[in-house]
Formats: C-alpha cells, structure tokens, sequence
C-alpha cells in the first residue's frame, strides 16, 4: 500500500511537470555566435547573438487563456493543446552568470527591433551584429539579457521582419473587414494595409458588395466610388505556414488615388487568426526563461527577474496584456515583473478580436475609429460614461501575478495619442487615481521619436523637435529593475489638473504665446466610444463602419510664456531652451491637409536670433549672456535630475558635451 502511494505521488509529480514544461514546447537555435565580434562589455564581458524559432502549445480550456478570442476554434493536438511558433532573437552574455539576472523583453513594433536605439543611443538595425548595432552598450555594459521575438500575425515575410504564426479559427468563420489607407503622392495601386503588411483574404462570391469611400478627413461623411471603377488584388506570399496572410491591395480603373484623401475599403473576409496567442506567448516565453522549462531553452532558468518594453504599438500591446489579465501563465506565475509601455497614449490595440488588425492606431486624422483607443484609459477603476460599464486596465490582472508599470509618454501623445486619458477621468474633469504599482513619466517639449539633429521639416510647417527623452529612459529602467525587488523609484511627474498644469487644449486656456509664422492648432485627437455591433461584448465586429455614441475629452500640459510645457519631466536642453519644444506640429500651409496635426510630430521653433517686436520670446544672449552662461544653467538642471534618480552620471557628461557643440554656434550667430 505504501509502494503504491509513492508511485502514485511520483506519477502525479511527473504529470504536473510535464504541463508545466508543455506551454514552451521547444526552442529551435539555428545561430550561436559572439555578438559585435566578441567585444567585451565592461564587467559583463562579451555577448553572443542567439536566433531561432519558439514552439509553444497552450491548454486552451486553461482558466489563464480564457481571454483568447476564438482560442476554442483552434485545431487541437492529440494532446487537446493548440501549437503555435515565433520567431527569437536575443543577445545574452556569454557567460550568464555575469549578467545582472534580469531580462529586457522589447517588444517589436510591426517587426522592428527598437531597444537598441532607445536605450544604446544606437542608429537602429533590425539584424545587430556588430559594434556599431550595440551603441554604447548600456543594456549589455549593465548585464540585461535582451530578448525579442514575433508577435503580430500581420507582417509579411522578408526585411528581417520576426514573424508569428498563429493558429486559424475554424468552421468557415467569415465577417466584415474594414481598411484605411491613405498615399503621400499620386497612385492608382496601393495596399490597404502599411508596407510590410497583409491582410485578411476575401470571399471571392462577395466581392460584387464590396465597398470603397473617400473622405478629407474622419468626421466627413464617405463618398462612395462606384464598384466598377476599382479592383481588389489578392497576392498570395512564399510561406509554408497556413496562417500567412496575402498582400491584398484595391487598384483605380480609371483615375488615381491622392495625398490628404482618407480611402476605406470594407469587404467579407474569411479565416481568421486566433491572433490573442501573441499575448500567451510572449508571457510564456518570459516564464521559460525564467524557470528554465522548453526543450533546449538557452537560459535554462539563469534570469530571475523579466521586464517589458514596448514603443507606440508595442507598448500598447503591453497595456493590452495587462487588461486581458494574460501575465498570469497557466502555472498561476508572473510573466513580467516589470512593464515600461511607452508614448502607447491612451490606447490599447486591434490585437484580440476576431479580425484583429494589430497595425492599426488612431490618430487625430488617420484610422480614427478603429478599436484602439477605448475605454478603459486608466489603471484605476473608472466609468465608461458613455456605456455605464466599470473597469479599468488592471482589473483582470490578479494581485499575485501585478507587475510594476512605468507609463511613460512625450507631449505628442497629449496632442495625437489621448495621452491625458489615463491619468484622468474618462471627461477630463479630474485626475485619476493612480494605484501603487504605477508610475507616470511625461517627458515635456519631445515629440514620439527624437527627430534628427539638426531638425528638419517635410510636409510641416515648423521643423520636427530633438529633445531627447532617452536619457530618462535609460536610469528609469534601472529604477524599474530595482523597484521589482522592492526599491522604490523616482516619483512620478506628469501634468495635472489638480495642480493647474493639464488644462484644456484650445490657445485661449493652454496659454501658448503667439509666434510669427505659427499657426496653433484648431483640433486635437479625441477618443469616441464606437457602436461597433451586439456582438462586440463578445469581441466580434458586426458594423463596419461603426456609429459613434460620443466623444472622451483629452487635455495637454500648459504653456509658459515661452511655449514650453509645465509640469513635465523635461529633458536638460528643454528645461535649458533655445527654442520652443512642442508635442505638436500641423502640416504646412500649402498642403491639402493643412489643419490638420501631423501624427506623431513635435515643433522645434527657435528663438529669435535678435530682439523683435513680433515674437515675444528673448534672445539667447538675453537669457544666458554667453556659451559659459547657458552651460552653468545646465549643469545646475543636469545636476538636480541626477540628484532626484531621474539621470545618470554618464548621461549627465554626454547631455554636457552634446549641447555645447549644439548651441556654442547660436552665441557666435549672435555676436556677428
């Protein structure tokens, strides 16, 4: 009797560790080679790329993955899992055991590797390799390792692009499928998703009730182009994987398509993918790493502690996994102890629902009314005033498994991003409650991206803005690693209304001065709540295109009298300015879309170079006397946000020897 009670102790422990080990299947390393050519890393020392391909198979009756939209439709195994892959890419020290135990999960944005760019100061390569792909090696000189791997079903395969290849729903599942699109030139062919992207096939019967519109921007009616004046193309791509969707694109018989011209398309589109997987895997693969389960795992269980970092898209995609409450794995562990998402706004994303479209964001003019930016905004608990539902982003993610989140945004996502949403009502009428585990990072006068030094412009009317938040996300992210093992970081700083510093964003309330050759903007992106059919409780779409019920109401940092933002984390040379920084920027005069906001755009507006009467800003000699002058004003700024954990020692000397070189030529422009 005890023999038997052993054995059955001993069979039940080997069940259980084979579920455990079965979300992870196996990893498939095609490469091991020393990254950058073996260069060493400061005490970490040397880094190796290591590239392959991640099988997973999840129970799909498991409590954890009843969030998956149509996961019950996917084929199961004989085992009753659904298998799936993606595509990984780490670099990870050659000796483990020097790392500092932590990993950094960047989640790709539409295929493209960013980390490195943000964190490295690097250019930006979507295949590192060499010395120059590492930077200034900061995440490999503090020991990360760094991990990436597919996710979005959309993306076409080539470029280096990493893949998902999700499973399809079954049983002839069919549905409307609506695309926006838009040309920056003349065309009479073009794809009804972004470059790079594929789309859901049609049915080839219903192709006869297609639609395609037209309109000058979202809130104008559609004008109708008649069917048998277009065409829709179906190019089916080289891949072995079921689930590859083909480049569909929609083609003029007669005419062309035009700049400043909103194009949707909607037709019947057959065979989903179940695409909410990419949620379950990426948390099942953090969980892998961290205990050391999946056949040839290359961590084998030596990282303890896993964050996130997700830019635009993906750290909408990080704000999504929270709300579907998937950083639970099937084991009841925590996938991420940490999540930095980051200028994601006020979004979620088209990621898991039937038909999903994970490219898709809404901006003040481009796919306003996708299901994108939707309630809930926040990370409390608030009321959908527009529907009388409660919830709110955190409230599916069980206390246990609640990861630390550092929401960090620049000023653009203010202007094009309903950036204010989540730290407010969903009314804009007062400031939200922000739980414990959340800190709110605004970085003032940046726009989504740095843009290049010096700044230039394209269709806007002022040049893009440089002001570099990058150096805040450099310490935040140690902060963050910190914080998961019970340090406390920085305290948040952002805009309130409490403090007077979130205020409505006409001219008239956000105290923006008047400049010459300036116009301010006279719309800003807003958020509606969208009918979207009786099945939408259920994640299905049945109205295309979607009615609107009403408006959320977005606010923006004040100006000071200078048109700089208040109550943000600014970076140095923006504290220190020589010119306005702004989260905004309208296309210029001369184009067809000239009120509207340039997505995504900041301004850089200098200061005058001379005293005048009509811009009411002070020179730079005013302010600072000369070159000397203005760096003792930095140091003294650099100085305090190091002093407060918002920058490092290292970042201080770079900021230090960045706008000298910068800046020293205004003094000499000034003195001829």
């Amino acid at each position: 009797m005890r023999l038997w009670t052993v054995l059955t102790v001993l069979l039940s422990v080997i069940t259980i560790q084979a579920d455990i080990q079965a979300e992870v299947e196996r990893f498939e390393i095609t490469e091991r080679i020393p990254f950058a050519g073996g260069t060493e890393f400061g005490e970490v020392g040397s880094y190796e790329r290591i590239v392959g391909r991640v099988t997973f198979a999840i129970d799909p009756d498991a409590r954890q993955n009843s969030a998956i939209v149509d996961l019950d439709k996917a084929a199961r195994g004989e085992d009753g899992r659904v298998r799936f892959s993606m595509d990984l890419f780490m670099l990870a020290p050659s000796d483990l055991s020097r790392g500092n135990g932590a990993m950094l999960y960047d989640v790709n944005n539409r295929g493209r590797k960013l980390a490195l760019r943000f964190f490295n100061f690097a250019a930006g390569n979507n295949d590192p390799a060499t010395v120059a792909d590492a930077g200034d090696g900061f995440l490999m000189r503090k020991g990360f390792v760094v991990v990436w791997s597919g996710w979005d079903g959309e993306l076409l395969p080539g470029g280096g692009l990493m893949q998902l290849r999700a499973p399809v729903a079954e049983g002839s599942i069919q549905g409307l499928l609506r695309c926006e699109f838009e040309t920056t030139s003349k065309a009479t062919r073009l794809t009804v998703s972004r470059a790079s992207h594929g789309s859901y096939r049609p049915l080839t019967d219903q192709l006869p009730d297609a639609s395609l519109s037209w309109r000058d921007n979202p809130r104008e009616p559609r004008r109708m182009v008649p069917r048998d004046q277009w065409t829709l193309h179906v190019t089916e791509q080289p891949n072995a994987s079921p689930s590859q969707l083909p480049l569909v694109e929609v083609e003029l018989v007669d005419g062309e398509f035009l700049p400043g011209k909103l194009y949707e398309v909607i037709y019947q589109a057959h065979s989903p993918l179940v695409h909410g997987v990419c949620f379950a895997g990426v948390r099942d693969l953090m969980s892998a790493f961290k205990h050391g389960e999946g056949e040839d795992n290359p961590l084998a269980g030596t990282v303890a502690r896993a964050h996130g970092f997700g830019v635009s898209q993906s750290g909408r995609f990080l704000r999504e996994l929270l709300f579907w409450g998937l950083n639970e794995d099937e084991q009841g562990r925590a996938a991420f102890d940490g999540l930095i998402p980051h200028v994601a706004g006020g979004g979620l994303g088209s990621f898991n629902h039937r038909f999903a479209q994970p490219t898709r964001f809404s901006t003040q003019r481009s796919n306003h009314d996708y299901p994108v930016d939707r309630f809930p905004f926040a990370y409390s608990t608030q009321r959908d005033p527009w529907t009388g539902s409660r919830t709110s982003v955190l409230a599916r993610t069980p206390r246990s498994v609640m990861p630390k989140v550092m929401h960090t945004q620049s000023t653009a996502e203010y202007w094009t991003r309903a950036g204010s949403l989540p730290h407010t009502d969903p009314l804009g009428q007062r400031d939200a409650r922000v739980p414990r585990n959340v800190r709110f990072y605004t970085f003032g006068g940046t726009q989504h991206a740095p843009s290049g030094y010096p700044p230039s412009k394209g269709t806007e009317q002022a040049l893009g803005n440089p002001g570099d938040y990058r150096v805040f996300l450099r310490a935040l992210l140690l902060h963050l690693d910190k914080w998961a093992e019970g340090a406390s970081p920085p305290a948040s700083v952002y805009p309130t209304i409490r403090a007077g510093t979130l205020v409505d964003w006409r001219q008239a309330s956000s105290g923006f001065p008047n400049l010459p050759g300036v116009r301010y903007p006279q719309i800003i992106h807003f958020p509606s709540s969208w009918d979207r059919g009786d099945r939408w409780g259920s994640w299905i779409v049945d109205r295309q295109p979607p009615v609107s019920r009403g408006d959320f109401v977005v606010r923006v940092p004040r100006f000071n009298r200078d048109g700089n933002e208040l109550g943000c984390l600014s970076p140095p040379e923006v504290m220190v300015p020589v010119a306005t920084y702004t989260g905004w920027n309208l296309f210029a005069a001369d184009h067809p879309s000239r009120d509207s906001l340039v997505g995504l755009r900041g301004s850089y507006i200098p200061f005058p170079l001379t005293e005048t009467s009509v811009d009411p800003r002070a020179t730079v000699r005013q302010r600072y006397g000369d070159l000397e002058g203005y760096l003792v004003r930095l140091q003294r700024v650099c100085g305090q946000l190091q002093a407060d954990g918002y920058l490092l020692a290292e970042d201080v000397d770079r900021t230090m020897q960045l706008q000298r070189e910068r800046v020293a030529p205004l003094f000499k422009i000034e003195q001829e």
